[in-house]
């Protein structure tokens, strides 16, 4: 049995189509520029209230309140940094594409 990474994309499960195997390693290269774009475009506190509010790094997605009590901040505080950074987010995004 082949493995490529932690994530373990196996190439000799019974079963496993070539498709699916292709799009799992689009998936992570996916994710990889996600990180890579988080951490290039976005401010500290940005990257911390995206990661609570959508990201792998907690026990399940945070909402704005559940954030911005961790925080320390208003809920509509949050909102509009959630709204900064997922606008950085779009535009780096496009910007790896070109």
């Amino acid at each position: 049995m082949h493995t490529i990474a932690a994530g373990c994309i196996e190439n000799d499960i019974p079963g496993s189509e070539p498709d699916s195997v292709i799009d799992d390693v689009d998936t992570k290269m996916k994710v990889k520029k996600l990180y890579r774009v988080l951490e290039e475009n976005l401010k500290e506190r940005e990257r911390m209230i995206i990661r609570l509010r959508y990201g792998p790094d907690n026990d399940g997605c945070k909402t704005r309140k559940e954030v911005a009590k961790m925080l320390q901040i208003s809920s509509a505080y949050v909102s509009r940094i959630e709204k900064r950074a997922m606008e950085k987010l779009r535009e780096g995004f496009s910007d790896e594409l070109k």
